[in-house]
């Protein structure tokens, strides 16, 4: 199993050191940059992993953790995104993902979205299989047109009852009324402290219980039932490519170099060298919009 003890995985976990042993993974040499020995691969590959981060949505103005968007108010983003902060201070928790899901809402996929979707309706067609494993939680992906994408972190557009565990879709702007017009991120701003009865409540029969993002916080552990499904993507897949992602939050980090140990060829598309470029057999450097639309384009010898 190439997730083996899961539960114990958590979002956010940090790697203490970017060393990874040798002895569980392909020996490689640096990186290749040849375009066109990639597309000799891409056009033999039948089922393609595509592992997706940040960095993609990013280029379509979706904030990340990171950067300029690594402090809302006076707080760092990832210490409001905990189960802790969210039993704490709810208020603050909601108004802080309010911002981040009216952002989102404005969005919309960009060309490497586009491109990977294209690129997944193409090849079913021709009896080949593209998988996005994301670490994106806006629905950027499916917007674009991909059907067949696997969320480990969950998604902002849901919600998830404290009480009776319902999960929904909920795109609702407001998402109720007492956030209207809230969640600032200017340090000046105060907390709205909204009351625990008037944020986002269940609509199940009978519950009426407090709904949170249907999100992974850091600390948490990822859904089981995901890395099932993401464990047998990597155990089946002949070509993967890791785009955007910085990787650095585990366990996603791995699902790369977990493939590259079977001797598989991996392509990494990314603004920079990351931890990991070292494991893989490709590195397209530069912004994933410019450099994933020619990497899966239609190859002179596919047929359909």
């Amino acid at each position: 199993m190439l997730l083996q003890n899961r539960a114990v995985f958590a979002l956010g976990l940090r790697m203490c050191s970017t060393h990874v042993s040798r002895g569980h993974l392909v020996d490689t040499a640096r990186p290749n940059s040849d375009m066109s020995e990639f597309r000799e691969v891409f056009s033999k590959a039948k089922h393609i992993a595509i592992i997706t981060g940040a960095g993609v949505s990013a280029e379509s103005g979706v904030p990340t953790f990171r950067g300029e968007n690594e402090k809302w108010r006076k707080w760092q983003s990832q210490d409001l995104a905990t189960p802790e902060a969210f039993s704490r201070t709810p208020s603050r928790v909601w108004e802080f993902y309010h911002y981040r899901r009216e952002m989102t809402l404005g969005k919309k996929p960009n060309t490497a979205h586009l491109a990977i979707a294209e690129c997944e309706a193409r090849l079913k067609k021709q009896g080949r299989s593209v998988v996005v494993i994301t670490q994106c939680i806006d629905d950027l992906h499916r917007q674009a047109g991909s059907k067949h994408v696997l969320k480990v972190h969950g998604n902002l557009m849901e919600t998830r009852c404290v009480s009776c565990g319902h999960v929904t879709v909920n795109k609702r702007s407001p998402i109720c009324a007492a956030l209207k017009d809230k969640g600032s991120p200017h340090p000046d701003v105060a907390d709205a402290q909204i009351p625990v009865d008037k944020l986002p409540r269940c609509g199940e029969p009978d519950c009426h219980g407090l709904l949170r993002p249907n999100l992974v916080f850091f600390g948490e552990t990822l859904d089981s039932h995901i890395l099932t499904k993401v464990e047998k993507e990597m155990e089946t897949c002949d070509l993967c490519l890791v785009v955007g992602t910085s990787s650095i939050v585990y366990p996603a980090a791995m699902f790369g170099p977990q493939i590259a140990s079977r001797g598989i060829p991996v392509a990494e598309f990314n603004t920079n060298p990351t931890p990991k470029s070292e494991y893989f057999t490709f590195h397209f450097q530069g912004p994933c919009g410019t450099t994933l639309p020619p990497a899966l384009a239609r190859h002179e010898s596919e047929v359909v």
